[in-house]
């Protein structure tokens, strides 16, 4: 069942409370935002299969920072209308996130050289840095309240 709303027809929504870092939740978001996705008219890349992959990688980062980097839980949002899907995943803490850069060269991390530090080996800091680049827009903003909100949008048929 789809409804309007503000000239565009709504074909889904997901809407999740996530407690403190309950990290179970970050799976259960994928497949509820890939059961979702199957409400969505076309693909954001080659082929619907793509298009769910990317959507589920992005929120799966956005969900997971929020989880690990807060200790007051998430609330995700997702919502297809028309061509757009938008992801939303606000967190009750302050401060904005700032991206990461990874290093060129993984398997190098030397000392006061990489902002990815030697305890992780490179294997994280790049959630934003993947949301930046795969999604076709994103933001973050402060939330009314307290906390943040960083979202992305992925476009039907975009190249």
């Amino acid at each position: 069942m789809s409804e309007r709303h503000g000239g565009t027809e709504v074909r889904g929504r997901l809407h999740r409370r996530l407690g403190s870092g309950d990290l179970t939740a970050v799976p259960e978001v994928r497949h509820a935002l890939r059961d979702l996705l199957g409400k969505w008219p076309g693909p954001a890349a080659d082929s619907p299969a793509d298009a769910a992959d990317v959507a589920e990688l992005l929120a799966s980062e956005l969900v997971t920072n929020a989880l690990v980097h807060t200790d007051r839980g998430a609330v995700v949002t997702a919502t297809v209308e028309d061509s757009r899907l938008h992801v939303e995943v606000r967190d009750f803490m302050a401060g904005l996130p700032v991206p990461d850069v990874p290093t060129a060269d993984l398997g190098r991390c030397d000392a006061g050289t990489s902002d990815l530090g030697t305890s992780d080996l490179g294997t994280s800091g790049r959630g934003l840095v993947l949301v930046e680049r795969l999604a076709d827009a994103w933001g973050v903003r402060t939330a009314q309240g307290v906390g943040k909100v960083v979202w992305f949008e992925l476009h039907a048929g975009a190249a």
